[in-house]
């Protein structure tokens, strides 16, 4: 199938489909953006689609659309999917998979049911640098993993609004659209990064939220989780929308024997950020750079789900791995509460 390109619709056309989805199918080598869909119509024209569509039912019927990108606030993730396997039309469902994991098991029924993929599109797999390290974890240069740390925050409160728009409501400090707060905004990045990085699941989970800062929302903006797989190998995991921007507040460090791996300004969804390798037998350092003007991680992504379109074959993308996923943040959530 050389030379076969993905039309791809996109449903939800707020910042993230403007600012990331959208540009990466456009530049993707696979896929081309056919069509789009937002109830709020201007929204959808603004996204430069080849057509779009007054209704998700009329862009799930057209023909030109082979795969759709669901990009909606967290509580029309489900709907959105489950609609569009019925009409044969395989999804990436942005982060999370649901609001929790009862809606996430229906959307999994569904895929099981039809034979139709649901993948959600967890970005952070993509990164570059995190692409390396994965490379190198995996050739053994680390030695044997003890423990992940990662740290991930933002400024996000009642009036945040993405770069270069005015403030507006937002959803994501909604727990009815939400689902939650920081926790269920960014901890599901770490946890599934983790598993893809260390290659096991997370057998056991434990988590403290917190409420700390922006007091005028319901939800929680922060949380620490600790998790542990089936071997040993342990993770430390914070989460925030109480971090001022201008603080260090994107690291992942993975330790190993032989090696110690630290990734700065990677978390994200940007291009960019530093890998830097730690030698446990000298303690010689060297810093793998990546431009920040690079290949982003949503356009690996988008290339990679549209490869397995065309293959037909979706290794890569297991929906029981983000139930799996799913269900450890449902954990979280009812500890962190209990613990609060």
């Amino acid at each position: 199938m050389i030379g076969a390109r993905v039309g791809w619709g996109v449903v939800g056309c707020g910042w993230l489909a403007t600012d990331y989805a959208a540009p990466a199918v456009r530049a993707s080598r696979n896929g081309h953006l056919a069509a789009a869909f937002d109830p709020r119509r201007p929204a959808a024209e603004a996204l430069g689609a080849d057509r779009t569509h007054g209704s998700l039912e009329a862009l799930l019927a057209d023909p030109a659309v082979g795969a759709v990108y669901v990009c909606t606030p967290n509580h029309l993730h489900a709907a959105a999917s489950i609609a569009a396997c019925h009409a044969g039309k395989p999804v990436l469902c942005e982060k999370p998979t649901a609001r929790n994991a009862e809606e996430a098991q229906r959307m999994v029924a569904e895929t099981r049911r039809s034979g139709v993929p649901i993948a959600t599109a967890f970005d952070q797999r993509h990164h570059p640098a995190h692409l390396e390290l994965k490379r190198r974890i995996d050739a053994g240069e680390l030695g044997t993993l003890t423990c992940v740390r990662i740290h991930y925050a933002c400024w996000t409160g009642r009036d945040w609004a993405p770069p270069n728009a005015e403030a507006h409501d937002n959803w994501r400090v909604d727990p009815r659209r939400a689902g939650g707060g920081a926790m269920i905004d960014l901890a599901p990045h770490g946890l599934d990064l983790f598993q893809r990085l260390v290659g096991e699941r997370i057998e056991d989970v434990s988590c403290f939220l917190q409420r700390r800062v922006h007091t005028d929302t319901p939800v929680d903006d922060g949380a620490a989780i600790s998790a542990r797989t089936a071997s040993g190998v342990l993770l430390s995991h914070t989460v925030a929308y109480n971090r001022p921007e201008t603080f260090p507040r994107r690291t992942l460090e993975v330790y190993g024997t032989e090696a110690m791996a630290r990734c700065e300004n990677t978390m994200g969804q940007d291009p960019g950020g530093t890998l830097t390798i730690t030698r446990a037998a000298d303690g010689s350092a060297k810093t793998h750079r990546f431009p920040p003007e690079g290949r982003s991680p949503f356009l690996n992504l988008v290339e990679a789900f549209a490869d397995a379109c065309l293959r037909g074959s979706f290794a890569g993308f297991d929906p029981d791995e983000d139930l799996h996923t799913m269900r450890l943040l449902d954990r979280c959530a009812g500890e962190g509460a209990r613990a609060r």
